[in-house]
């Protein structure tokens, strides 16, 4: 699905506010309420929006810690790498789980309670998964940036072509240089 500027418009109102109202999205990107409300449903239909979510504070509801753990495994057979993801998927204080190169093979970033809660996670949950040859952890001492996607950038347009895109911008660009046209300087911002 290509994207144009009013679904990346429409998209940056919902990352920041997943509730906010059909006449507010409408009014902040200055559409009528059908075609965002048409908008917004093909963007759901292509998994461009993959959901609604609320945002909690671990903290206040007890995960005081977060622990980011490294794990190499014995061999990347594919039945290995399976039932491993598997197996964090079964885990509820994994948040997220990456497959990586570099030395480890996998970053998972997991909250726990407290440093005896982190010692029963591992006791109990990740050292019974076959197949772990090593696993280094480290307590997350501050979080230094959270964002959201960067919205602002172009959108770019799936089926590769991106090329023909840049082309298509570097000719335009050319045009304006010559003859600006009208909110030139708007998009140049």
């Amino acid at each position: 699905m290509a994207l144009d500027k009013f679904d990346m418009a429409i998209l940056a109102v919902l990352q920041e506010d997943a509730r906010a109202s059909l006449q507010e999205i409408s009014a902040r990107v200055g559409l009528t309420s059908t075609p965002c409300w048409t908008r917004i449903k093909k963007m759901e239909s292509d998994g461009v929006i993959q959901g609604y979510t609320v945002r909690l504070d671990p903290a206040a509801i007890g995960f005081t810690e977060t622990v980011i753990v490294q794990i190499t495994l014995d061999n990347h057979h594919e039945e290995t790498l399976e039932e491993f993801g598997k197996a964090l998927e079964e885990i509820p204080e994994v948040l997220e789980a990456y497959l990586v190169s570099g030395e480890y093979d996998y970053h998972i970033r997991i909250a726990v309670r407290d440093t005896r809660d982190y010692e029963r996670l591992l006791r109990e949950r990740l050292y019974r998964i076959p197949g772990i040859r090593h696993s280094k952890s480290s307590f997350v001492l501050g979080r230094l940036k959270e964002s959201l996607l960067p919205l602002s950038a172009p959108p770019i347009v799936a089926g590769g072509n991106a090329g023909k895109n840049a082309r298509s911008r570097a000719g335009t660009a050319k045009k304006t240089q010559r003859a600006p046209a009208r909110g030139t300087a708007a998009r140049r911002r």
